[in-house]
């Protein structure tokens, strides 16, 4: 993995050559950043960096005997550790490894629910057991082999429990060249222990023209539609590359339709829509109820007057505008409400047909109700 394969996070990438650049490497280093913000990739691309045997001004080689190895992620200097479903308690990360090359080699911008489709999950809790504590501290009491660096880069050490405790000597008093990259989502729920005795890299979410312009680029998506699972995926690349697996990626004319339907209360016309809900799909349901959720806010900040914050392909700003004249930032939220509950249960497998009937007759009422309030001091229950 190099820097240049890597979508956006500029300043990421010169922070970390820079700590190259100027002998400022901090042996134990927590990359911080959400779901589908490059943090593992970014963390791989630094390893890389590190172990290079012709370092670039801005990137690694990627042809050296170094780079070769690691981008078949197989470079003995190179371990990782990562949350596993153990079906026996001396399982390790070392049991799951030929998994975990393929999953990352495929998709860098791995999330859990990914990885869990790489292995026999069941029903199992994903965790870091005390069996890969003590497998870290043995591979990593020995010396590098090739590179000038061994690397560990332990991904979601949120799964870390009490055991992770273990790891603390060894963290705090490695043996030399030795370094710790910790990829994290969640610092509250990280030791305390470990977090002290780390040095942070806040890593952002993507930006909106990052993700549109690599999925034109890179994946040919047209630019209406690049647009739309830009706007749709919130900065979370994880989540774009999935929408490009499925079939219905346009979800803002069905959007206004539905609530057109429910606004003019056509009965027959919004069953024929509950109709087609149920045969979506629960990944495409729950990625229609995430547009309309972030459709409705857009439009709140319009009604608010802050339409300079608003962030929609000029299409959908077209119908945007038009509906703040009928809504209001009471309606708004309550809409907003109710989808998010729609998504909640979607999730856990409610009844489609059930599910969104009984949204649509929500939002009917909303919408025919004229004692709504009219500004925000709506409060959702």
């Amino acid at each position: 993995m190099q820097f240049k394969e890597i979508v956006g996070q500029e300043a990421t990438k010169q922070r970390l050559l820079n700590t190259v650049s100027e002998n400022r490497v901090s042996h134990a280093q927590l990359f911080l950043g959400p779901e589908g913000s490059g943090s593992l990739a970014l963390a791989v691309a630094y390893a890389q960096y590190l172990s290079c045997e012709d370092k670039q001004p801005g990137d690694s080689c990627g042809v050296c005997s170094s780079c070769r190895k690691y981008q078949k992620l197989m470079h003995p200097d190179l371990h990782f550790s990562y949350p596993f479903f153990a079906k026996h308690k001396d399982d390790t990360a070392l049991t799951f490894i030929e998994q975990w090359r393929g999953a990352l080699t495929a998709n860098p911008y791995l999330s859990l629910d990914i990885w869990r489709g790489y292995l026999d999950a069941e029903n199992k809790q994903a965790n870091i057991n005390i069996a890969e504590c003590h497998q870290i501290i043995k591979k990593l009491s020995f010396k590098p082999f090739e590179s000038e660096y061994k690397i560990l880069i332990l991904w979601l050490p949120e799964y870390l429990d009490k055991e992770g405790n273990a790891l603390l000597k060894i963290i705090e008093e490695p043996q030399p060249n030795t370094l710790f990259l910790l990829v994290a989502q969640n610092q509250d729920q990280i030791l305390n222990t470990i977090l002290s005795r780390t040095q942070l890299v806040k890593i952002p979410a993507l930006e909106y023209d990052e993700i549109k312009e690599h999925l034109i680029s890179v994946h040919h998506q047209t630019e209406e539609a690049a647009a739309e699972i830009a706007y749709l995926s919130n900065g979370n690349m994880t989540e774009a590359l999935a929408m490009l697996q499925q079939d219905n990626k346009s979800y803002h004319e069905l959007f206004v339709q539905w609530l057109r339907y429910c606004f003019g209360n056509k009965g027959i016309e919004v069953m024929a829509f509950v109709e087609q809900f149920a045969k979506m799909g629960r990944e495409n349901q729950k990625n229609f109820l995430r547009y309309g959720t972030s459709f409705i806010r857009e439009c709140c900040l319009l009604i608010a007057g802050a339409g300079s914050l608003v962030h929609l392909p000029a299409k959908e700003l077209d119908t945007a505008q038009k509906m703040s004249n009928v809504l209001s930032i009471g309606k708004s939220q309550m809409i907003i409400d109710e989808l998010e509950k729609a998504h909640y249960h979607v999730e856990r497998n409610a009844n489609p047909k059930i599910l969104f009937l009984d949204v649509s007759l929500q939002i009917i009422k909303i919408l025919i109700n004229k004692n709504v309030p009219a500004g925000n001091q709506y409060m959702p229950s």
